[in-house]
Formats: structure tokens, sequence, C-alpha cells
């Protein structure tokens, strides 16, 4: 038996070892660790433990330590992160470049499962040079067993993705699939083509930091939903999210101590400009009703005048959509409207409530972005709130017409509590363009045009853009103080927080995707 442990533990040193000290070295001089090293960092101490730390494809001698991609170039198991259990993969850059052959993807499948079917996150650290060319057509075959378990387990556990290398070609559909991608400055690259390829092909010339590095992703295309400086940046944040998230679809997100908001409400009363055509920043809302004003953003870079991230109320983890009067006036467009509708989704997916702040004048007008199909993406808002069935609760701060104000989960799409302002203006469009349509003949005829539209428009203003018709109507609940904002959501998450819902029996529903 001695002979044996020994051999047991030489081997297992020999896998642990992974590429060896030279790539090892490599790894680091790249900014990068090794798949070990970033497990440490991401779980609790001594938590992981690692499944598959034998497999190897054509071993034939079990008898020699010289063999080739000690542990296939993927590190695979589980451990826990503030004592909540996660599975876990890494893929190792010092084992063949990273790559994925048919037992590389065979590990990562079963974690996959294992995660699925114990009701747990699963986190996949992605650091690869693609497909193991030589194996052909079972690497790709381990491609598309990973994007059919990412399918699968959607919306039933949480599944992130963490860019810490390079992510080309078919390997970028699986992060494409789950539900967050972090991604490493300087180090993280996403690209279906790279810049060769492009070249080549194209005669486009780029780098691949500006083809497919976490800025672009975060900023312009909006594959990323998290940025990170360094590695260690990016863990702290990947713990901050699994804070709160609930480790699969019938569990609760979890609970934190109620904490009150370090901000001041009494801001939230001139935070509001009195002109309505002058922006502000709809964060500053925020801050200062949630818990220690502390708000997690989700693609903070990317469709910024839309808003999305996480927060609690008293405790309970929420969703937090919202308008951003910084940027575009808030106005909803192709790639907000799809931002917001993920975000929705997910939330739902996971029973996590939705707090919506409005401030919309519309949908963006344009030549582009009705060629961009901004009627098929502002749809996907619109079945997102529809088939929502968590609790949700609507605030109008300010502005909220026609088709938006539909858009941004008016009570007419299933908003369980739906609050305004006294500062809402709610109509089908706003005062100016109203009164040019409806009293155009009018004007015409006025000696003095100009007046006469100023002093139309504020009488619109006066008798249709507040919130007291749509609340004389019931479809706005309460006009409230705006430093009250707080304590009528806590209430208003207490009478709706155990809602159900039925709904027509159906395979599924069929997005405007």
């Amino acid at each position: 038996m001695e002979e044996k442990l020994q051999h047991l533990q030489e081997r297992r040193a020999r896998t642990l070892a992974g590429g060896g000290e030279k790539r090892t070295a490599d790894q680091h001089k790249k900014g990068k660790l090794t798949a070990r090293e970033r497990l440490e960092k991401l779980l609790d101490e001594g938590s992981f433990v690692e499944i598959g730390t034998f497999a190897q494809s054509g071993l034939e001698d079990a008898s020699s330590l010289d063999y080739p991609n000690a542990g296939e170039g993927v590190v695979t198991g589980y451990g826990t992160v503030e004592g909540r259990r996660i599975y876990v993969y890494a893929q190792d850059f010092t084992v063949a470049g990273g790559s994925l052959g048919e037992v590389h993807a065979q590990k990562i499948c079963r974690v996959m499962d294992l995660a699925t079917s114990n009701g747990t996150p699963l986190i996949g650290m992605n650091d690869s040079g693609g497909a193991r060319i030589q194996e052909g057509v079972y690497a790709l075959n381990g491609y598309g067993s990973i994007f059919f378990r990412n399918t699968i387990s959607s919306g039933v556990i949480p599944q992130i993705s963490v860019i810490m290398g390079p992510c080309a070609g078919g390997a970028v559909y699986s992060p494409a699939i789950t539900d967050f991608i972090f991604m490493v400055n300087k180090t993280g690259n996403m690209f279906i083509t790279g810049p060769q390829v492009i070249k080549a092909v194209t005669g486009e010339d780029v780098s691949a930091e500006e083809l497919g590095g976490a800025k672009t992703h975060n900023e312009t295309s909006g594959v990323a939903h998290f940025y990170a400086e360094d590695e260690d940046d990016c863990f702290t944040q990947i713990r901050t999210l699994l804070s709160y998230l609930p480790s699969n679809n019938v569990d609760d997100p979890p609970l934190a101590e109620p904490r009150e908001p370090e901000l001041d409400a009494e801001g939230l009363v001139t935070l509001m400009p009195d002109n309505p055509n002058r922006s502000y920043d709809v964060r500053e809302v925020i801050k200062r009703v949630v818990d220690g004003s502390v708000l997690t953003e989700v693609q903070k870079g990317y469709a910024q005048n839309a808003v999305v991230g996480f927060a609690r109320i008293n405790g309970k983890p929420v969703g937090i959509i919202a308008n951003q009067p910084l940027v575009k006036a808030g106005c909803l467009d192709v790639n907000s409207s799809d931002k917001i509708a993920r975000f929705v989704r997910f939330c739902d997916s996971f029973n996590i409530p939705l707090i919506t702040f409005i401030d919309v004048p519309g949908y963006l007008p344009g030549v582009e972005q009705e060629w961009g199909g901004v009627i098929r993406h502002g749809a996907k808002i619109l079945y997102a709130y529809s088939e929502a069935t968590v609790p949700q609760i609507s605030i109008i701060l300010r502005k909220a017409y026609g088709g938006a104000y539909i858009a941004m989960n008016s009570r007419s799409l299933g908003a369980d509590v739906c609050l305004a302002w006294p500062s809402a203006e709610i109509a089908v469009m706003g005062p100016e363009g109203a009164v040019n349509i409806v009293y155009r003949r009018e004007i015409e005829k006025a000696e003095d045009k100009a007046a006469r539209r100023q002093e139309l428009v504020q009488e619109y203003k006066d008798k249709y853009a507040n919130p007291y018709i749509a609340a004389a109507r019931g479809w706005i609940d309460e006009v409230i103080d705006p430093r009250q904002t707080r304590e009528y959501l806590i209430r208003g998450l207490d009478m709706v927080g155990t809602r159900q819902e039925q709904r027509p029996a159906r395979k599924h529903g069929n997005i405007p995707l």
C-alpha cells in the first residue's frame, strides 16, 4: 500500500503542477494567475474540493508519470463563497493553452450537471486558446454539450462567466448564454474571429484589445456585464454579485441586516429640477432610497440612458431599473431596451422583486433607430415586464409619455404598486408636442402665435401633465412626498411579497428577439 500511496502522491503532484514552473511564470508575467490560484482567491479558504483530478485523454500506461496535458487543461470542483456552495471550473492556460478537447469538455459538463441537480450557482473561468484542433470534431461536440447545458440550466441556477484570458471562436457562446459576464481589463478578450483573420478577410487592422477587450464589450457591444481592472477586483465584484442572488429558482434571495441610506432623503426634494427639460442623475435618487445607499450596477458602461442593477430595501435584494435623464434625456432606444428586458427576465427567473424609477419622454426618434429595429427591441421590454410574476413596484419621478410610459412597467403591464411624485407628468406626449397637434389651427389664427402657444402649453401642463388624472382612474395608487419613497417601497414589498399568479399553460412564449 505504501508504494501505491507514494504513486498517488506523485501523480497528484504532477497534476497540481499544471504546465510546470516555466509556463506558470509566463502566466504571471502576463498579469494572470493560474487556474488554481484563481480558485483560491475566489473561494473561502480551504473550501475547494476538486472533481476529476486525474481525468486524462489517451492514457495507455498508468504506471508512467510522463504524460501530457495533466488535468486536461481545466480544474473543476466545488467550494463555498461566504459559506454558500458553488460549483466552479477554471481553464488552465499553462496546460495546452487551456484548449478544449473531449475530456476537458466532459469535466466541465460534469460540474454543470452537478450544479443544476443540486440547485447551486455555477462559475466558469475562461482562459483558453480555443478548440484543441488535433481532436477535431470531438472538441466541437464538447462545445455543443456545454452550450446545451448552459441553456437547460438557464433560469434554474445562476450562471456566471469570467473572461480572464483569450476566449475566441465557438468558445464565446457559452459565456453568451450565461447570466453574467465579467471581463478583466487588458487580459480578457472575446471575439468570434481574431484580428489576423479580420485583416485577411476585410483588410481592417484592429488589435485584440480594441476588437474584443473588456472596455469594448462593457461599453460598445454590451456583451459583458461587469468590468474589472484586475483579477483581484474581479473576484471582489463576483462575491458582491453572489450576495444578492439565490442559489436557484426555488430559493428566496439571501436577506441581510437592514441599513438606512447614508444619503439624506431631504435631498430628494431638491434633486428634481423645476425645469422639466433639465437633467439630473437618477442614481442620486436611487441611493437615497436603498439600504446603505449602495447600488450595484449591471452593464454600467453600456446603454447609459438606462440604469439597471441590484440593491436592498430593508435587507431584501431587489432589482432596480431606471431611466437616466443625463443620457439621451432618458429615452428608450434599441440598446437600452435590450439591457432592461434581459435584466427584468433574470430577476423574474430568480424571485428578485423589481423596482422601476420612471422618467422617460419616449422612444428615441430617428432613422437609425427605426432601421435598427427599435419596434422589435422596444417590444422586448413590454414582453419582459408582462411576463414577470415577481413583486413589481413602479415610481414615476417626472416624465412618463406615450408608449414609453406603458413600457416602463405601468399598471396595465402588471405592476403591483404604482406610485408617483407630485412632479410626475403622465400623458400621451409632452405638452409642446401635444399643443402643436391639437391646437395647430388655433395657434395659426392667433395674432401673437408664440404667446398663444405658450398659454396653451401651460394650460395643457396644468390640466393633463400631472399624476392626478391617472390616480383618479386607479392607475396610480398614491401620489407621495419624495421623502417618503423608501417608506412606501418597504410597505409595498411587504404587501405584495407573497403574491401568487396562475398563467395559461404553455410550452414557452415567443419573445420578439
